[in-house]
């Protein structure tokens, strides 16, 4: 499906199939709904799964722009596009029929952000929201990717990430070899690959530019999501793992504090990359605490 949203850009969802009510699925930066698939099957004889690719990642392009030096970002769009797809997941009505209010959500960091967003907007479409590490930070305090040591510095890395390589199969095998990805899924990583990268006169090309990535994480902490979190009335489950002293892990008990539907868990055995390296665990923890 396309979901029109802001800036004339059309929100590409994706829907996975299965059985049961809808769940729609929320990527964090850099990614793509695709590599949330593994979690959609573990799901597909409870939910009948969709995802979404937010502007400048998978298959939506970005917003608007100019030129192909026209690099804003705003990650109220991103909330824009999660409220387009939300609500045409809605309109599409799964196997149920009629499901407005009755939408499941799962986001994972910039994508958990986006559903608070879709959420405070229409309060009326979800029943339940599972957030991974939202970025949802304080206007005052440490913010993702500044600053040298933890965390790392973010929007560096993503500035110097390799765009272009002579084949699928090469991309593939970078990335196993490596860091974080080595520890994914094998079949989210190949699903990231096959679904995050185009034919190019290169080879294969990122279809996240690093740059947009790069911007992503350098706004992430300008949005003012936080001070609208006590008007969300959804239910919503906030989910943190492993504490690392700063950025979204640490920042997820304080979440949940400020919103008055919210249940607070930890899980400490998962990093913030948990949903691509423990799939079907979080296709447990969804089907747990959306019930």
């Amino acid at each position: 499906m396309r979901a029109p949203s802001s800036d004339h850009v059309n929100v590409v969802v994706h829907e996975f199939g299965g059985k049961g009510r809808p769940l729609l699925l929320s990527h964090a930066t850099g990614f793509h709904g695709y590599a949330y698939l593994p979690i959609a099957d573990a799901l597909d004889d409870r939910f009948t799964s969709y995802a979404l690719d937010y502007r400048g990642h998978g298959d939506t392009p970005r917003s608007g722009q100019s030129g192909p030096d026209d690099w804003q970002v705003d990650w109220d769009r991103y909330g824009d596009d999660a409220v387009a797809a939300a609500r045409a997941v809605v309109a599409d009505g799964g196997s149920d029929g009629d499901v407005r209010g009755r939408l499941t959500a799962f986001g994972h960091s910039m994508g958990g952000a986006a559903l608070l967003m879709a959420a405070h907007r229409d309060p009326d479409l979800f029943g339940t929201i599972v957030i991974f590490e939202p970025i949802v930070f304080p206007p005052e305090g440490d913010r993702p990717g500044e600053g040298p040591g933890e965390p790392p510095n973010l929007v560096a890395g993503a500035r110097r990430r390799r765009a272009t390589f002579d084949s699928f199969d090469a991309a593939l095998q970078n990335y196993a070899s490596k860091p974080p990805m080595m520890s994914f899924d094998p079949d989210v990583l190949r699903l990231y690959v096959a679904h995050g990268f185009r034919p190019s006169p290169e080879g294969v090309r990122l279809k996240c530019d690093p740059e947009h990535e790069a911007r992503t994480f350098e706004t992430g902490g300008l949005h003012r999501t936080w001070d609208l979190l006590p008007e969300i009335t959804t239910r919503v489950v906030v989910v943190t793992g492993a504490l690392d002293g700063l950025g979204p892990a640490a920042i997820a008990e304080g979440i949940a504090d400020r919103l008055p539907n919210a249940t607070f868990l930890s899980r400490p055995e998962f990093d913030h990359f948990g949903p691509f390296v423990h799939p079907a665990a979080f296709a447990d923890l969804i089907a747990e605490h959306a019930t």
